[in-house]
């Protein structure tokens, strides 16, 4: 490819990094380990199409060009296994939603990287992996094909990753996450095969752009804590199916209250006050069908939207939500117990609620239930 080509290329992937870094800022929480994760991917990225940029002056002896095209030639394949180690730490965090957990990644990873830095080095002498001759041109070493497997490699690993648990990923997430490799895999088979061709870098930037669609922008939906959907996207969502419901195809609504979680807060703290709220989605979540809503109303109410329109088949995710609770509070070690009130209905067709209406009515019903229990265990 030539400089110019490649110069214009990359400058407009680039801006598109910039863009996308922006909006992504502007939206995330900076705490948030995914963030983090997903800003240094953009970061590297942006360094890597720099830097590509200098390892294009190719046949130009005059001035600096030659200590550029060996800067950018060190430096492309020196950091080669960050990109896609930052991947591999991103998908493992999307699949397992434990930051401690991918943690433990950082030192393989990290030994990975400095034998294959190692290596770089070392071919700056023994030209394993490239080298670059007295008219300023580059060449492929004997074993440039270990440092190409670096990537492919993790790549497929994480694609692996990905398809062996897609289960546990989020239907939406799960075409971006699983579809990330595929642009670059293609475009390193075609560098590979077709020299001089070098379009990897842009290829991942696409990756990243939906990424960003797909997963990050969704992530402004998310409630941080529980990893459930939070109280605005739920309002969308409960407006839509109110908007598109008809008379024989209408669903129903689920409004769930933590019982005592003021005084788990007050007796143990609030760590263990959220580790709560993290249970409860869980359990509550593992009760659901992949096309069931659910979402953090606020506080510790919970709400599930359904698409079922008779009250038997309601009565029947309730009941399956007890169950899943009474066999938590028997296998739990937690100095705490999990109970739910549960206010639920079928949306009437007929009475055309708007969506604070309809909350504000299953809403009640949650607090008949709550008194209920109430008087209940007074009684025994």
């Amino acid at each position: 490819m030539e400089l110019k080509s490649n110069v214009v290329i990359n400058i407009y992937s680039i801006a598109l990094l910039i863009v996308i870094g922006y909006n992504s800022y502007k939206q995330e929480d900076k705490e948030n380990f995914q963030y983090m994760l997903y800003k240094m991917m953009l970061q590297v990225t942006g360094l890597l199409l720099v830097v590509d940029i200098f390892s294009r002056f190719d046949g130009n002896i005059d001035t600096i060009y030659p200590v550029l095209n060996q800067i950018g030639n060190f430096m492309i394949f020196f950091l080669n296994p960050i990109l896609p180690s930052l991947w591999l730490l991103y998908a493992h965090y999307q699949v397992f939603k434990d930051a401690e957990k991918t943690k433990r990644l950082y030192k393989p990873l990290i030994a990975i990287n400095i034998a294959h830095g190692i290596m770089v080095i070392l071919s700056q002498f023994y030209g394993w992996f490239y080298y670059i001759d007295s008219f300023n041109i580059y060449h492929r070493g004997p074993l440039f094909w270990l440092t190409a497997s670096f990537t492919i490699v993790m790549l497929l690993a994480t694609f692996v990753l990905i398809i062996v648990n897609r289960k546990k990923i989020d239907r939406k997430h799960f075409f971006s996450l699983a579809f990330f490799a595929v642009p670059p895999f293609l475009c390193i088979v075609i560098q590979l095969t077709f020299y001089g061709i070098s379009i990897m870098l842009n290829s991942v930037v696409l990756s990243l752009f939906i990424v960003f669609l797909n997963i990050q922008n969704h992530s402004i939906y998310i409630d941080f804590l529980t990893g459930v959907n939070n109280r605005k996207k739920l309002e969308i969502y409960l407006k839509g199916k109110i908007n598109s419901c008809i008379e024989s195809k209408t669903f129903s609504a689920i409004m769930i209250d933590l019982n005592n979680f003021k005084s788990i807060n007050d007796t143990f703290g609030h760590d263990v006050g959220d580790n709560a709220l993290q249970i409860s989605a869980k359990l509550l979540n593992s009760c659901l069908r992949t096309n069931d809503f659910i979402g953090r109303f606020g506080g510790d109410e919970f709400v599930i939207v359904l698409d079922i329109c008779n009250r038997i088949d309601l009565e029947e995710v309730v009941s399956r939500i007890n169950y899943s609770v009474e066999k938590f509070n028997e296998t739990s070690h937690k100095p705490f117990k999990i109970s739910f009130s549960m206010g639920y209905a079928v949306y009437n067709y007929n009475s055309q609620m708007k969506i604070d209406e309809f909350l504000k009515h299953i809403d009640m019903l949650m607090y008949e239930d709550k008194h209920a229990s109430k008087k209940l265990k007074k009684i025994y």
